[in-house]
């Protein structure tokens, strides 16, 4: 049995949307983050750093996201959420999975923990607003890239796993001056990924922090 220990809205929303996607029986484990249980000892076991998610299939525990969409993607081939092995197309999506966890995913942390980057309180402010500015740059290259196929996707016409990610880091920019919703590209494809019944199933089991998008 498969098991996502997570928290409403984080990085783990990616795989749990992935998960019922594939349609796999699988438990979730919630991550009092309110309590600091990501910060125990029984937890720190799993995951050294601390952070969420954790998956667990069997006797691997694997944390980092990416890594997890990967491993879901490749031990659930029939579903073909990620193009073949030593394809183009697996390359374009090794490209933008690794973008968005080491360079939208990034700074979005610095945004949301300025105060990790800083001494006091003015240099996080100037940390967060960099960090925003520097976001809405991102954006603007995922909507672009978004207008540049014809598909629904964002590799084209085939949904796959980087589509779950992109959503909830997307996500996390709507309480911004310039949301990722706002944007020609994005604001649609949002729409698409909220029609979809998996992550419909994600936000009633989740019920995380309005607005969706």
């Amino acid at each position: 049995m498969i098991h996502l220990h997570y928290y409403p809205g984080n990085a783990s929303m990616a795989p749990h949307i992935l998960l019922e996607e594939l349609g796999v029986p699988f438990e979730l484990v919630r991550v009092d983050r309110e309590h600091a249980a990501h910060k125990s000892p029984e937890y720190l076991k799993l995951n050294p750093n601390g952070l969420i998610p954790v998956l667990q299939d069997g006797d691997l525990v694997l944390y980092e996201t990416a890594a997890i969409l990967l491993h879901l993607a490749d031990t659930h081939p029939d579903a073909v959420l990620a193009p073949g092995v030593g394809t183009p197309e697996r390359a374009e999506f090794y490209k933008w999975l690794v973008w968005m966890t080491n360079t939208l995913q990034a700074m979005l942390i610095h945004y949301f923990y300025p105060d990790r980057m800083a001494d006091d309180a003015a240099g996080a402010a100037a940390v967060k607003a960099h960090a925003e500015a520097a976001i809405g740059r991102m954006l603007d290259q995922l909507d672009t890239h978004l207008g540049s196929h014809e598909g629904p996707w964002l590799l084209g016409t085939d949904y796959s796993a980087a589509d779950a990610l992109a959503f909830v880091l997307c996500r996390w920019t709507r309480g911004f001056g310039r949301p990722a919703r706002s944007l020609p590209h994005i604001g649609p494809y949002l729409q698409r990924m909220l029609a979809r019944p998996a992550v419909q199933k994600v936000f009633a089991t989740e019920q995380p922090a309005m607005p969706h998008i």
